[in-house]
């Protein structure tokens, strides 16, 4: 059958495109990749990035004069006798129009554009602090994913030994080479390991699930790839309060003292009352003058004492509690990247035993107990229970490492990679 050169030319790119798309769904999900993933599709970073914009928006609207004030009307009309109602005949009666302008002293409008500044810098401090927990997030998710495939791939192995050891067994029994006993033991071994199978593709699927709350259903079931490279990290020297003063929660904690400390300036300013400069003109009937009037308004802080004073020690009181919220902060934080670096350190040292010492003993352990099985020196019990201690161990190995690779993911990402694209930055 012929078909038209654009319809053929049509089918041909659409049929590019679905291998196209097939081959991308085959694609492995690195770490790195999942992360950029999560970062790319958080709205959290987009809210954070709008709330920055909005306080540095309204930081240059705080630092203007207010806007003046545009003030008419009538003054003295008459309201009864024979010049009831009239403009012109009295020549008390005035329209007048005049304008006034507040006068905010310099310090003061400085002061109150600072402290928006300061809430941009708290919200983007605590923007890098969102980055940086998604990434960590992001990263333990894909992690407990890695590790579980890995587990279903150690004893999806066993599996398959235990059929061949089911029937060997089953051939051996047969043949008068063995005992019924060791049929159905064999049996038994890989129904425990099938269930130890369904429980961890429970594991898996809830592992699945947790990553796609980061990075998408369709990103989360694409297959893992690349070894997460958590034996070294920035922190594994020893950890300094210095350090950790450069980490986003603490830079948050920071940017929110400067707040207050500005509202204290503010409050101190605020002992010193604005003027307001008013400025009119009146116009009468045409037998009278006109008048033009010019004022000065000051308040009065009479009471300066219970009013501005107990004002400027309230904020000096948050002052010291932002302050020491910082600092108890701080210590915790420091606590706490202390321990999961000993965790990390520990963990490290106990999967060189476990890779050097204990499964190469448990191997030949193993491969002694069947050896000794194939030549009728003993039961298959004493092989089963051998092989099943081995894989043990090996389980044991596996979660050891992703523990100790969780500890790596807490310290690693304390502070956000910025190699990786995020939202777009808020205009200045």
């Amino acid at each position: 059958m012929f078909f038209p050169f654009p319809i053929y030319r049509t089918a041909a790119a659409a049929l590019m495109v679905a291998m196209a798309s097939a081959s991308w769904a085959a694609d492995p999900l690195t770490l790195i990749e999942a992360q950029r993933v999560a970062v790319g599709r958080s709205q959290q970073l987009a809210a954070q990035g709008a709330l920055t914009a909005a306080a540095r928006e309204q930081a240059v609207a705080a630092g203007q004069l207010p806007d003046p004030v545009l003030k008419f009307g009538i003054d003295n009309l008459p309201a009864d006798g024979a010049d009831r109602g009239s403009l012109t005949r009295d020549f008390m009666t005035m329209r007048r129009i005049g304008v006034m302008q507040e006068i905010t002293r310099s310090e003061k409008r400085q002061l109150r554009s600072e402290r928006f500044e300061r809430d941009a810098q708290r919200v983007q401090a605590q923007r890098q602090l969102t980055l940086a927990n998604l990434q960590r997030d992001t990263a333990l998710a894909w992690l407990d994913r890695y590790y579980v495939q890995a587990m279903r791939e150690l004893v999806q192995q066993q599996v398959e030994e235990g059929r061949l050891q089911v029937q060997a067994a089953d051939i051996a029994f047969r043949n008068g080479r063995g005992s019924q006993a060791d049929v159905f033991a064999a049996r038994s071994a890989v129904i425990q390991l099938e269930d130890r199978l369904s429980q961890i593709d429970r594991q898996s699927r809830s592992a699945g699930l947790m990553l796609a709350r980061w990075v998408g259903t369709p990103d989360a079931e694409r297959p893992l790839s690349g070894s997460p490279p958590w034996q070294t990290t920035a922190l594994q020297s020893e950890v300094s309060s210095e350090h950790l003063k450069q980490h986003p929660d603490l830079l948050a904690m920071s940017a929110e003292v400067d707040a207050v400390e500005t509202d204290a300036r503010l409050a101190q300013a605020n002992k010193q009352a604005d003027w307001s400069i008013e400025a009119s003109y009146a116009q009468r009937g045409p037998a009278y003058s006109n008048m033009l009037s010019i004022g000065v308004s000051i308040p009065l802080q009479w009471d300066q004492k219970n009013r501005q004073s107990r004002e400027l020690a309230a904020k000096l009181a948050l002052v010291d509690e932002a302050k020491a919220r910082y600092e108890d902060m701080l210590r915790s934080h420091e606590a706490e990247v202390r321990g999961w670096l000993n965790d990390w350190q520990t963990g490290k040292d106990r999967l060189t035993r476990y890779r050097n010492e204990l499964i190469p003993t448990a191997r030949q352990r193993t491969e002694a107990a069947l050896t000794s099985y194939r030549t009728g020196k003993s039961d298959l019990s004493g092989a089963l229970a051998a092989r099943r201690d081995e894989i043990d161990i090996r389980m044991q190995a596996l979660t050891l490492e992703m523990e100790t690779a969780r500890s790596w993911a807490q310290l690693n990402f304390l502070v956000p990679e910025h190699n990786m694209p995020s939202q777009p930055k808020e205009q200045p």
